[in-house]
C-alpha cells in the first residue's frame, strides 16, 4: 500500500470537482481513500467545500471522518448540518466517539440532536457517558463490548457473542460477569472453543483481569495499559458493574496529548494552543512565561549592580556571566527533563535524597570536568590564574546547584499534585539564572579578595 501524501494538486483537483459538482468522479476518487486520509484533505478545504464532502458520501465512512477531522473545522462543518444529519452520523460512530462529538455542540441543540437517533439505546449510552469527566476512564470509555455471564453454558455464550459482536466493530476481549453485572474476569477464545458446549463459564473463565474505575485519571490509564500491554481494558463503576472498556487507540490519543500538553509547558506555554490559533490566544498562552523571564533577568540585572565595584576591577568577570547563566540554565533543565520523563513513565525508583545524592555526585563529576577545562583556557587566554580559579570554582558551585534544583523541584511539584513538567521550562532556567549569577560573583569576591 502507498503512503498517502497530502499535494497542492490533489487539493486543486478536489477544489475543482466541487466547483464543477461532480459527485460521481469525486465519490470515485474518495473510495481509494481510507477515512483519515479525507479527514486530513476536510481540513485543508473551505467550511462550505468540507460539509459538501461529508454531505456527499455515506455516513458509514464520514462518521470516521467528521471523528478524525481537526475540532474547530468539525465544529464548523457540524453547524451547517441539521440536527438529524448530525444524528445520522452518530448512529455509525463506537459511543464514545459519539459522546466526543456530542460534548462539543452547542448546548441548545444537544438534545434536539439526541431526540433525532433512532437507536434509543445507542443515544442512552452516549448520554450516560457524557456525565463523566472527558479526563476520566469514563470519558475515555466506549460502551461496545462482548459481555458475557458466569452462569450461562459454552452453547449460550456462544449464541450470545454473536449477537453482542454485531454492535461491536472490533472484539479484543470477552469479559464474565455475574448476576448483577459486576465484573469476574475474562474468558480465553482457546477455553471457550475447546470446552464442552454444556460446560458453565463460571467453571472456565480467567478470574485474573485488569480494570480501571469510571473516575480513574486518563494518565494512570495510560500507564496501566502501557505498563502491561493491553489492547483494551474494562472499566467499573463504584460497585463493580462493568460499564465500558477502553481500546488502544483511545490511549494513544492521551498520551499524545499529555505529551504535546508537557512540551508546550517545558517550552514556557502555559495553556493547550496550536498553530492556527490566533493572535491572541497564543499570546496569552506565551506571556505569563516571558513575564516571569523579564522578571528574572531583571532580578540577575539587580544581583550584578551589587557587584559593580568587583566588576570594574576585573572586567574579565563580566565576559563570562553568560556562560554561568547558560551553564546553569542548561543543567537544570537536563536534570528536570530527566526527572520528569521518569516521573511520566512512573520509574522513578527510590528516596527523594537519594534521588537528589545522586543528582548532586553527577553534577559535581561535570562540573569539575569542565571546570578543569574552563581553568586552563582562561589562565591561557588572560594569564591571571587567580581570576580564572575564581571563574572554574564558581562553574562547579552553580552547576552544583543548579542540578539539585532540577531535581528537587520537579519531584516537589509531583507530590504537590502539580504537573512536574513545567519545571522543565522558563521556571527552572530563570531560577538557576539567577542563583547561578549570586553564586558566580558571591564565589569571586570570597577568592579575589574584593
Amino acid at each position: 500500500m502507498t503512503p498517502f501524501k497530502l499535494t497542492d494538486e490533489l487539493i486543486a483537483q478536489i477544489h475543482q470537482l466541487i466547483e464543477e459538482k461532480k459527485n460521481v468522479d469525486l465519490r470515485l476518487m474518495m473510495k481509494e481513500f481510507h477515512y483519515a486520509d479525507i479527514a486530513e484533505i476536510a481540513d485543508e478545504l473551505t467550511v462550505d467545500e468540507a460539509t459538501y464532502l461529508i454531505k456527499l458520501l455515506d455516513s458509514e465512512k464520514t462518521s470516521d471522518i467528521l471523528a478524525e477531522m481537526d475540532e474547530d473545522i468539525r465544529e464548523a462543518v457540524l453547524n451547517n448540518l441539521s440536527a438529524k444529519e448530525i444524528a445520522g452520523e452518530l448512529e455509525e460512530l463506537d459511543t464514545d466517539d459519539a459522546a466526543d462529538i456530542v460534548s462539543e455542540l452547542p448546548k441548545e441543540i444537544v438534545q434536539e440532536v439526541i431526540s433525532e437517533i433512532e437507536d434509543r439505546e445507542h443515544a442512552k449510552d452516549i448520554v450516560d457517558l457524557l456525565r463523566y469527566d472527558e479526563d476520566s476512564a469514563g470519558g475515555l470509555m466506549a460502551k461496545e463490548l462482548v459481555r458475557v455471564n458466569e452462569n450461562w453454558n459454552v452453547l449460550t455464550c456462544v449464541k450470545e457473542m454473536r449477537a453482542q459482536a454485531e454492535n461491536v466493530t472490533r472484539v479484543h476481549s470477552i469479559y464474565v460477569v455475574d448476576n448483577d453485572d459486576k465484573l469476574k474476569g475474562r474468558l480465553s477464545l482457546k477455553d471457550l472453543l475447546t470446552t464442552s458446549t454444556k460446560t458453565h463459564i463460571k467453571d472456565v473463565y480467567i478470574p485474573k483481569v485488569d480494570y480501571v474505575n469510571v473516575n480513574d485519571k486518563s494518565e494512570e490509564v495510560a500507564k496501566i495499559m502501557s505498563k502491561y500491554d493491553l489492547e483494551a481494558i474494562p472499566v467499573v463503576d463504584e460497585i463493580g458493574r462493568l460499564v465500558g472498556r477502553i481500546t488502544i487507540d483511545d490511549i494513544v490519543d492521551v498520551i499524545k496529548e499529555e505529551a504535546d500538553k508537557d512540551y508546550q509547558l517545558a517550552a514556557g506555554i502555559s495553556q493547550d494552543v496550536e498553530a492556527d490559533d490566533s493572535i491572541w490566544e497564543l499570546t496569552r498562552a506565551r506571556l505569563p512565561w516571558l513575564i516571569l523571564g523579564l522578571f528574572g533577568g531583571l532580578g540577575a540585572a539587580a544581583i550584578m549592580g551589587g557587584f559593580e565595584e568587583m566588576i570594574a576591577k576585573h572586567a574579565i568577570l563580566f565576559f563570562f556571566t553568560p556562560l554561568i547563566a547558560a551553564m546553569a540554565g542548561n543543567v537544570g533543565v537536563q536534570s528536570s527533563a530527566i526527572i520528569v520523563q521518569g516521573l511520566a513513565h512512573d520509574d522513578l525508583k527510590g528516596s527523594i535524597s537519594n534521588r537528589l545524592v545522586k543528582e548532586m555526585l553527577l553534577s559535581l563529576l561535570n562540573g569539575l570536568i569542565l571546570a578543569i577545562l574552563l581553568l586552563f583556557f582562561t589562565w591561557i587566554w588572560k594569564g591571571d590564574f587567580a581570576t580564572a580559579l575564581a571563574i572554574s570554582i564558581s562553574l562547579v558551585a552553580v552547576i552544583l546547584v543548579a542540578g539539585i534544583i532540577g531535581t528537587f523541584i520537579p519531584l516537589f511539584l509531583n507530590q504537590r499534585g502539580i504537573d512536574p513538567a513545567i519545571a522543565t521550562g522558563p521556571f527552572i532556567t530563570t531560577s538557576n539564572d539567577i542563583f547561578g549569577i549570586l553564586i558566580y560573583f558571591w564565589i569571586a569576591r570570597i577568592i579575589l579578595g574584593i
